[in-house]
């Protein structure tokens, strides 16, 4: 049973930093590429960042120079490094993996909550 756990969000002042990360199981996930997404209030989901197999990264304009993805596959853990936050950062965010090839796999996380506010 394939597992996406996240963890590391909550409450954080405007200029602030958090790091959320996200612990597989139950795959393999060296093969997957991992994203961040968030849905805000009222809003539809979004990418934030992704990582692929070769440690290749892609951000949402919105969050470049302020977020870092990354993955150590040793621990099965995806990261993300949020600097300088702002209160549009608000949001559920989800961790996916995804397979891309002849079989295609797609999995998501529960989401955690990100809240920027003073």
């Amino acid at each position: 049973q394939v597992q996406l756990v996240e963890s590391g969000g909550g409450l954080v002042q405007p200029g602030g930093s958090l790091r959320l990360s996200c612990v597989a199981s139950g795959m393999r996930f060296s093969i997957f590429t991992m994203a961040w997404h968030r849905q805000a209030p009222g809003k539809q989901r979004e990418l934030v960042a992704s990582i692929n197999t070769f440690g290749n990264t892609q951000y949402a304009d919105s969050v470049k120079g302020r977020f870092t993805i990354s993955r150590d596959n040793a621990k099965n853990t995806l990261n993300l490094q949020m600097n300088s936050l702002k209160p549009e950062d608000t949001a559920v965010y989800y961790c996916n993996a995804e397979l891309r090839g002849t079989l295609k796999l797609n999995y998501w996380g529960q989401g955690t909550q990100v809240t920027v506010s003073s």
